[in-house]
């Protein structure tokens, strides 16, 4: 069955203008920027767009398999919804608008911990649905244990812990616009997260059982490291652009990490994927689960709930599109000789996945 909006949103472009029409400034600025000169975002897409396909043809894709698998169990296509601060900015709902929809579609929520309306009432809201939960450290040891006791109580099937935010960066959009983000001005305990080491994951490891995410790594150093400390998965992520400036885009490091992690972990990744080949991408190159950030929030903004799983549903027609026409009929036959190198065919920017908005439709 089809989301109430499958006929009002025929295109994932057509989501991104309604949330354009829908957010005040400041909030679509929050959406869409990224650090200082904003190039990690660019080079986000950039990095997808430099790669071609390699499709087989004459192959039996009379059935095609979309789906993945996390944690021992079927999701419907191998997506995550990234987490994201202050969703009830998108929707009223926030995390409990979101968690009703992976529960719809059949895909994982990150939850953030900066996020309304909560870990107990977004769980509350939608008890079935798949969540594993994201936290910023702003508290000693006893602040870590209190949330995974908690994420534990109210049945988040991991934790996740982002590494990549030592320092708050500087998000030129929002300080030109003197935008001062409510979830940050009334938060403390910042310099927690900037002494995060190696011997907090050894601590958590010891403590709890419950399967450790860390979110953040960019490099296959860190990612060895992580596997030492017995991690389940590495998450392949430069926030979305959003901490550390002229960095490389995360489909650029994505190989390094597979190959250090060597079977190790499993790998995800975030970081511009909007399109249903940005996934099959991924895929090919050996992520294991793809999250997305900045799109289902247009869906969000533009029609809530529904607007989130008709995301997912254009997502999926996407994926089971190029897989057909690659030649494999799962993400089991996929490989990284269906890729190769070539010239992207325009300039990367946060919304170049989407050229028809440029031309008007």
């Amino acid at each position: 069955m089809l989301s109430e909006t499958s006929g009002e949103f025929l295109t994932l472009h057509e989501l991104v203008k309604a949330a354009r029409e829908k957010l005040s400034k400041n909030i679509w600025d929050y959406l869409i920027g990224g650090t200082e000169t904003e190039t990690t975002v660019r080079r986000n897409r950039l990095a997808i767009d430099a790669l071609a396909f390699r499709p087989r043809v004459l192959r039996n894709v009379s059935k095609i398999d979309c789906s993945g698998q996390l944690l021992r169990e079927r999701i419907r296509i191998p997506v995550a919804l990234a987490p994201v601060g202050s969703l009830e900015s998108f929707d009223a709902g926030g995390g409990a608008t979101v968690a009703a929809a992976v529960k719809e579609f059949g895909v994982p929520l990150f939850l953030s911990s900066v996020t309304k309306p909560g870990l107990e009432a977004t769980a509350k809201a939608a008890p079935d649905a798949f969540r594993i939960f994201q936290l910023y450290v702003r508290g000693g040891d006893d602040f870590i244990d209190d949330h995974v006791k908690r994420a534990i109580d109210a049945g988040y099937r991991a934790f996740c812990i982002t590494v990549d935010t030592a320092i708050y960066s500087r998000r030129e959009r929002d300080i030109a616009s003197r935008f001062v983000k409510p979830w940050r001005t009334a938060a403390t305990g910042f310099d927690f997260q900037a002494g995060l080491n190696w011997e907090h994951i050894k601590r958590f490891k010891d403590k709890w059982d419950i399967p450790l995410i860390l979110k953040g790594i960019a490099t296959a150093e860190d990612a060895a490291l992580a596997c030492e400390h017995g991690v389940h998965a590495i998450y392949a992520s430069n926030h979305g652009g959003r901490q550390l400036d002229q960095g490389r885009g995360s489909l650029d490091f994505l190989p390094e990490i597979v190959e250090a992690v060597a079977g190790r972990a499993k790998v995800f990744i975030d970081g511009a994927f909007c399109r249903g080949t940005d996934v099959v991408k991924a895929m090919a190159l050996g992520a294991d689960l793809v999250c997305i950030g900045r799109l289902y929030l247009y869906g969000l903004a533009a029609a809530g709930q529904a607007g989130v799983v008709r995301v997912l549903e254009l997502l999926e027609t996407e994926i089971r599109t190029a897989l057909g026409l690659l030649g494999v009929d799962s993400f089991a036959k996929l490989d990284k000789s269906y890729l190769h190198k070539a010239e992207p065919v325009r300039t990367p920017h946060v919304h170049s996945a989407f050229p028809l908005i440029e031309e008007g439709y």
